[in-house]
């Protein structure tokens, strides 16, 4: 049976349209499995989400993920400039944003997304031959201010308190600045910074004054006692991408979220 050009060039072109379609398919299928996936940022963020969960989150995404946990702050400059392909943070991206726009004016913090995955608290911890336990969010406003600075404030024995926290945009202090001090810095003079979540843990191993705003799973795993508030001090966990997240990205945000809602 000959078809008449009409309908023979009316089949054709339904059979080209159905192969470019077919190919599109197949190349977004492709770019979705083939794009490597930096994740940059929040050590939090990683202990809670990604340490516990990766293999889970490659597997459902269909992604290879690069990992690379060292600050907050960091992951966000690493995300800004194109060194990540995502960033993870611990602390509300508002307040990082701010703190950055005054150290690094004119980057395109506009595009910030955030894409919250879980939530955990921050930790107030202590050394073990400190027998306090127990303290209401005020008087940790406090000592963050500076107007405490005395564990007998606390109920505890005579004593400066010497406060300790991550610095260079550690997600926990930024999240405790945020809910206690309404986004401003920490102002006690008696504050030591120090480069990484572990070296917070050793200092308050090592000295019995002091109060340090720590990971929580950090402190759990390394058996610290905590000082527990009336309130907990809540910390959103978050990837944030530059502008709307690609296919690749939006199937990881999905598998980590997906990931964590199976051990609430």
């Amino acid at each position: 049976m000959k078809l008449k050009p009409t309908a023979y060039a009316t089949r054709l072109r339904r059979l080209l349209f159905a192969v470019v379609a077919m190919n599109a398919v197949a190349a977004l299928s492709s770019t979705i499995a083939a794009e490597p996936l930096i994740l940059q940022g929040s050590t939090t963020f990683n202990r809670r989400v990604m340490e516990p969960f990766e293999a889970t989150i490659e597997a459902k995404s269909g992604q290879d993920i690069t990992v690379i946990p060292n600050r907050t702050m960091l992951g966000i400059i690493a995300l800004l400039e194109g060194r990540a392909h995502m960033a993870m943070i611990s602390a509300p991206l508002e307040s990082e944003v701010a703190r950055l726009k005054k150290a690094m004016p004119g980057l395109d913090y506009q595009r910030l997304q955030a894409f919250e995955i879980a939530s955990t608290r921050a930790a107030f911890v202590v050394h073990p031959t400190n027998a306090v336990r127990k303290a209401t969010r005020e008087q940790i406003k406090k000592v963050l201010t500076g107007e405490i600075t005395d564990w007998s404030a606390l109920g505890g024995k005579p004593g400066m308190i010497r406060l300790a926290a991550v610095g260079g945009g550690g997600g926990v202090i930024t999240a405790a600045e945020a809910e206690l001090l309404d986004g401003k810095a920490v102002s006690n003079p008696n504050v030591l910074y120090v480069r990484t979540a572990l070296q917070l843990i050793s200092v308050v191993e090592q000295e019995a004054n002091v109060l340090g705003v720590a990971q929580l799973s950090l402190a759990k795993q390394r058996g610290l006692p905590e000082l527990m508030t009336d309130v907990p001090v809540e910390q959103t966990l978050s990837l944030v991408t530059l502008g709307n997240p690609t296919p690749a990205m939006q199937a990881v945000i999905d598998a980590a979220r997906q990931a964590v809602d199976k051990t609430m």
